[in-house]
């Protein structure tokens, strides 16, 4: 199941036996020491809004730290050539192994995700040639995917296709192939719908494309770090994502650009920049492309922006992802459990699927009045995001999120549906 929908059969669980069951919970929670990793937030109540931005590690208050006073205040320029000129590579090829399933040499770190994302998506249009002039794209991606796509349409001549999802469902195969013709060049999706968690079969939906003999380039932002996407063993022709909300890179932390390998040397991406030529330093008159994700780089990585990503990287990998995946699917069934019991006769409806297997690291509820209970949570430092019309988003970042939080902030939810 899932959906759109009340969740039925409510058992009428009070608040006190809700925070009980979240107590053990955590108390067997094999995760439950990571909490203790990060940096403590005085005041706060819960904190439901990873998915967005995530939590800091206290490993990473110190990596900045020691980057301000040794790296850039003692060395210097001289980092440049001890660590920062690789950074971006070496980064790329840490992500691409602990979260991607990357083999080394594919992944590249260093412009924000709408500026990547127009890079591989432009690349790719440019590859398809005036025979495959149609971009896929449907109407429930992430705003800054469409924009792009529209911009790069408006820009190439390029006609977008849309898919139309069921908000609640998401993109499936059937639909996405239903929308493939012989003039197909690129599809546009979301590996985890940014509003109700639905994940997209990326094996599938990526095979049925290579059959058209369409390039596919995936979103990873919502699943990066806390839903496995095996982008080697799958095929994968292209893939973005941020770093910021799973992988703990910090506000405004630069994103990651995927490439197979098998596509090097026929894409070129449109911002040519010093950082991504074959020699840098000799400042030559004409561009000459980087080999491999080189030339992927455009301008000066932003290395203070950087310097988060790497500690939630090593995290994840210590744990393992497949981990943090189970822990994210018994956070969102614990949601829709608690729902059932507590916020199911309040009218409150769970728009994400109910199948764990299809849900990412999020859930979504809605209720006609949760504008105006989300503004109130903030109040009382529970912090959820919202989404329109009517959406309390619940972020359950795995790795810092307790079972006590998610409890707290339903029991809240309660409380102000019954006052009003």
């Amino acid at each position: 199941m899932s959906g759109d929908q009340v969740v039925s059969g409510g058992r009428g669980t009070g608040p006190a036996a809700l925070r009980d069951k979240a107590a053990a919970l955590d108390a067997t929670d094999p995760l439950r020491h990571c909490r203790d990793l990060y940096v403590p937030a005085d005041g706060l109540v819960a904190y439901l809004d990873g998915n967005s931005l995530g939590r800091p590690l206290r490993a990473t208050a110190q990596r900045i730290t020691n980057l301000v006073a040794h790296d850039w205040g003692t060395r210097l320029i001289r980092s440049w050539d001890e660590q920062w000129m690789d950074l971006p590579l070496r980064l790329g090829d840490r992500i691409g192994e602990v979260c991607l399933g990357a083999a080394a040499g594919q992944t590249v770190v260093g412009d924000s995700t709408t500026v990547m994302l127009y890079k591989l998506l432009r690349a790719a249009v440019a590859a398809a040639g005036p025979e495959r002039p149609e971009i896929v794209v449907d109407t429930e991606n992430f705003p800054t995917d469409r924009y792009v796509a529209q911009g790069i349409a408006d820009e190439t001549g390029a006609r977008l296709v849309w898919v139309e999802p069921d908000p609640a469902k998401g993109v499936t195969p059937d639909l996405v192939e239903a929308a493939l013709t012989e003039r197909t060049g690129v599809v546009l999706l979301s590996h985890v719908a940014y509003k109700s968690a639905w994940i997209a079969d990326l094996p599938e939906i990526t095979r049925r494309l290579h059959d058209a003999g369409a390039l596919v380039l995936w979103d990873l932002c919502h699943s990066v770090g806390v839903v496995p996407s095996d982008l080697d063993e799958h095929d994968v022709d292209l893939a973005v994502g941020c770093t910021y909300k799973f992988l703990g890179g910090g506000p405004g932390a630069p994103a990651f650009g995927y490439v197979a390998a098998r596509h090097h040397e026929r894409l070129r991406q449109p911002i040519q920049g010093w950082m991504g030529h074959a020699e840098p330093f000799v400042m030559g008159p004409d561009y000459r492309p980087g080999a491999g994700m080189r030339g992927f780089i455009s301008g000066t990585p932003p290395v203070l922006g950087m310097v988060g990503i790497e500690d939630t990287v090593d995290l994840i990998e210590s744990v393992g992802l497949d981990a943090v995946r189970d822990k994210a699917a018994r956070l969102g069934r614990f949601v829709i459990e608690s729902v059932d019991e507590l916020l199911a006769g309040h009218g409150v409806r769970v728009t994400s699927p109910l199948v764990d297997e299809q849900r990412g690291g999020h859930v979504t509820l809605a209720h006609p009045r949760f504008r105006e209970v989300y503004r109130e949570l903030w109040a009382q430092d529970v912090v959820p995001d919202f989404r329109e019309p009517d959406g309390i988003r619940l972020g359950l970042s795995p790795l810092s999120t307790s079972y006590a939080e998610v409890a707290e902030a339903l029991v809240r939810i309660e409380a102000l549906l019954s006052a009003g």
